[in-house]
């Protein structure tokens, strides 16, 4: 079966940074720095620093960024890069009551990729890009709407980076006889997937380098729109995953009843990018119901199963049929 089916209750990753802060500390999930934050700003200066400015339940906040930028392949000898921040706006770092009001600002304009969730980006002083995202990251899985705050609750994340995004290739087909909807993929970043080393039985990583992947369906049984349907982990060695669209029983702490199949039109895969850099996103149409007598049914499973050995590699832990 399908790794999709780790993603048995929904995944809270408990590593963004403190709201506030009187010094300088360490991000180790470097690119979320506030939640429903509003009036965002960004500066970017020469000295490889960002001064992220924004409103959250009703205070205005100066965050100072540094520390990082990139990713680093998966390795067990050091962590992956992280930011520094000072919520306290160069009193952490400077000792400075009035760094943020005299900070450097040579942000230029933005003309890097296009980038999925954008609040505001910018070119700094060197050729770097700095990037701000917003995303409804904590949704509840299965198509449900949200009953808590937190699962409504809209992250901010900064990213830092040069060069290339990460990618996220993704693939449908049909799985076990071709009885459910299926979807498959891999993500990477500069040629290398992205993975960590270990993981909760649930799939949340346990350390920096380890990235979830977010499934998302669009006018399914679950209704109009687009629906959270769950997260899951990139495999480790390959940043292979897979998912298959099964009806299933209510998850721990969510409401009583079986949610049906959330198989839809299209489908958007979101992922954090390894180390600080941005939030990539993936949306493709889905299949139709697998017809046997269709030869371009039989021919897309086919090459998609070709395809799944190949990025899964000899240890995928995917269900190919």
């Amino acid at each position: 079966m399908g790794i999709g089916r780790a993603g048995k209750r929904s995944l809270i990753l408990l590593t963004a940074a403190a709201c506030a802060a009187s010094g300088a500390t360490p991000a180790w999930a470097s690119e979320i720095i506030a939640r429903n934050a509003s009036r965002v700003t960004l500066k970017a200066n020469a000295k490889g620093e960002a001064l992220v400015s924004y409103s959250e339940a009703g205070k205005v906040k100066n965050l100072l960024v540094w520390g990082a930028v990139n990713a680093i392949p998966p390795t067990t000898a050091r962590a992956q890069v992280a930011f520094r921040l000072d919520y306290a706006g160069g009193w952490g770092k400077y000792r400075s009551a009035t760094y943020a009001k005299t900070f450097a600002d040579g942000c230029a304009r933005y003309d890097g990729p296009p980038l999925p969730l954008l609040v505001t980006a910018c070119k700094a002083p060197d050729g770097s890009y700095w990037a701000l995202q917003s995303w409804e990251r904590m949704l509840p899985n299965l198509g449900l709407a949200p009953w808590t705050p937190k699962q409504s609750v809209r992250e901010l994340h900064a990213s830092h980076w040069r060069g290339q995004l990460p990618t996220l290739e993704v693939y449908t087909d049909w799985v076990y006889s071709k009885h459910f909807h299926h979807l498959f993929g891999r993500f990477t970043y500069q040629g290398q997937p992205v993975f960590g080393f270990r993981s909760t039985s649930t799939g949340v990583p346990l350390d920096t380098f380890g990235r979830n992947v977010y499934l998302d369906t669009l006018d399914s049984a679950y209704g109009p729109g687009w629906k959270r349907e769950n997260s899951f982990l990139a495999q480790a060695e390959t940043g292979s995953f897979c998912y298959g669209f099964y009806p299933h029983p209510p998850y721990p702490g969510y409401p009583k009843g079986v949610r049906p199949m959330g198989n839809g039109k299209r489908y958007r895969v979101t992922a954090s990018g390894p180390g600080v850099t941005p939030l990539v996103v993936w949306e493709g149409a889905g299949q139709p119901d697998y017809d046997a007598s269709n030869p371009a049914h039989v021919a897309l499973e086919a090459r998609m199963n070709t395809l799944q050995r190949e990025l899964a590699g000899p240890t995928g832990r995917c269900r190919i049929n």
